[in-house]
């Protein structure tokens, strides 16, 4: 018999650094370190449902949960997302999903950013068929759908593997002749733990590269991408909002 029991991703702290200057300097611009009791709602936004009955605004990607505000928590100084295995709304499971574009895409939304360093330090769910994710959409789409308008993800597990993680640019013309390029799996360090363990997943974004970093050390980056609608720096080179979802 198959052990029911909830799967857990828990974030300690979120932070983003913007760049400002030619030098990329930076300084603090934006931070949850979640010690009240409640998500702050002038941080963060729930998206709740399956995405797929949003109109123009969809965001659905035929996933197999529910979104519910209900699988949200802080507490003991984390934000806490649980994926439970429950029937809800057609679905045999529910989870959350969190944003800063705010409700229904308002603009200009409750935080976005473009360029600077994006941090946050989380524990992730080795559990198989789990697949968390740290990303960024466009507040708009000024060069059209996606992916033609972009997307950034900073950290997604597996947890069928949970010794690695992976980081994602997904840039070029409208689905389904999108392009994506990964600095592909990156194992965490001897002696640090698994996706369980907490670790600090970050990104810094320029107009001319996205590195990626793990637990301070740089693991890959990419300098070329495109869009369809512009050359480079487009698609990153607008504002972009913050996701995490389980």
């Amino acid at each position: 018999m198959k052990k029911k029991y909830p799967a857990i991703f828990a974030i300690l702290f979120f932070s983003v650094l913007c760049a400002f200057a030619q030098q990329y300097e930076m300084e603090l611009d934006w931070s949850d370190e979640f010690d009240g009791t409640e998500l702050d709602l002038t941080k963060w936004s729930y998206q709740t449902g399956t995405g797929s009955d949003e109109g123009l605004d969809s965001w659905g990607n035929n996933e197999q949960q529910y979104y519910r505000s209900e699988n949200v928590s802080v507490r003991d100084g984390m934000l806490v997302i649980t994926a439970k295995r429950e029937s809800f709304g057609g679905k045999r499971f529910t989870s959350g999903r969190l944003t800063t574009r705010g409700p229904r895409g308002s603009n200009p939304g409750l935080y976005n950013t473009t360029f600077g360093r994006i941090e946050a330090r989380i524990s992730l769910p080795p559990i198989v068929g789990m697949w968390p994710a740290f990303w960024m959409l466009p507040q708009a789409s000024p060069y059209g759908g996606w992916a033609s308008s972009g997307e950034i993800d900073i950290m997604e597990v597996k947890g069928r593997l949970p010794d690695r993680y992976s980081g994602t640019i997904h840039y070029g013309s409208g689905w389904p002749n999108n392009q994506y390029s990964s600095i592909g799996d990156k194992w965490y360090a001897a002696g640090t733990g698994n996706c369980e363990s907490f670790h600090d997943y970050a990104i810094e974004w320029t107009e001319t590269k996205i590195e990626w970093f793990l637990d301070g050390v740089a693991v890959g980056n990419k300098t070329n991408w495109y869009s369809s609608a512009a050359p480079m720096p487009a698609p990153f080179d607008v504002p972009f909002y913050l996701l995490l979802n389980l």
